[in-house]
């Protein structure tokens, strides 16, 4: 026969057991999937609205857009396109330029398309050394005195040069260091800075809250080229589990190369992270 006291102790037990057990907790679920619409650009300059008519039927809700032959959004004017974006229940968040002669129309432009952020895509001067780094630095900081002038932040996107070292240094340090963090923030490419044996999460814990955009993308396990999710060198799980240091708030699909399209490629990234739990 159970006694009163071995019923208290049970009981007590049992009310401990949710903290004891920590790995029963609900799992995290993948929402608000953004894509950089360079991912579907050929289609984009085709047929941009019927393109974004797709991409909202697929569940994307945050865009990024980027350089084209056509301008940075496709052919569209800023304000049409903000408000397509709007109607299909999606939002024009960020936008890749060029920090060059052609800036200040960049920045008014994207103030227009609604933007919140406005990313340099690219290094605007070229040299693998510290003194180009400094310089490019200093630059990022004016930029991004410009972008939050006109209400938006500034970033900048890496890609694997960065990580080279000079002078025992890694330049994409430099930037970090150098750049003033209330001002500009990094557009991380996950992707890019594995390829290049670095761990992004040694960068979240470095310089934690600087990384509030990313580039999510798997990357092929032999060659220096994008793959679908699942499919390549990166563990998608451990990054979104790592999603607070880094301080990121929103990220976009990035797929370049394709096994079939770019729409089944796309369609394929937004499916396999509904199905993933982190």
């Amino acid at each position: 026969m159970t006694t009163r006291r071995q019923f208290i102790k049970h009981t007590a037990s049992l009310a401990m057991a949710p903290a004891l057990l920590p790995a029963l907790s609900p799992a995290a679920k993948v929402t608000n999937v953004g894509l950089q619409l360079y991912s579907v650009r050929e289609e984009m300059l085709a047929d941009a609205v019927g393109t974004l008519k797709q991409l909202a039927r697929i569940g994307y809700k945050e865009l990024e857009s980027a350089r084209s032959a056509k301008g940075h959004y496709y052919g569209l004017k800023p304000k049409e396109i903000r408000k397509i974006c709007k109607d299909l229940g999606m939002t024009l968040r960020s936008g890749h330029v060029h920090v060059d002669k052609d800036w200040k129309r960049a920045v008014d432009e994207a103030a227009e398309a609604g933007q919140s952020y406005l990313v340099c895509s690219s290094l605007p001067s070229e040299g693998q050394t510290v003194a180009n780094y400094q310089k490019v630095a200093d630059t990022f900081n004016q930029a991004a005195s410009d972008c939050k002038k006109a209400g938006m932040v500034f970033g900048y996107h890496n890609h694997e040069y960065e990580f080279e070292k000079a002078d025992g240094k890694v330049l994409y340090d430099i930037l970090l260091d150098r750049t003033d963090p209330k001002l500009v923030m990094m557009e991380l490419d996950l992707g890019w800075v594995i390829v290049t044996g670095n761990d992004p999460v040694t960068y979240f814990e470095k310089y934690p809250g600087r990384f509030p955009l990313w580039h999510l993308k798997d990357m092929d396990k032999k060659e220096p080229r994008s793959t679908e999710f699942g499919k390549g060198q990166i563990d998608i799980t451990k990054m979104l589990r790592n999603a607070k240091k880094s301080g990121m708030k929103y990220f976009f699909v990035e797929q370049e190369e394709y096994a079939n399209t770019a729409l089944e490629s796309i369609r394929y990234d937004y499916e396999y992270l509904m199905k993933l739990n982190y």
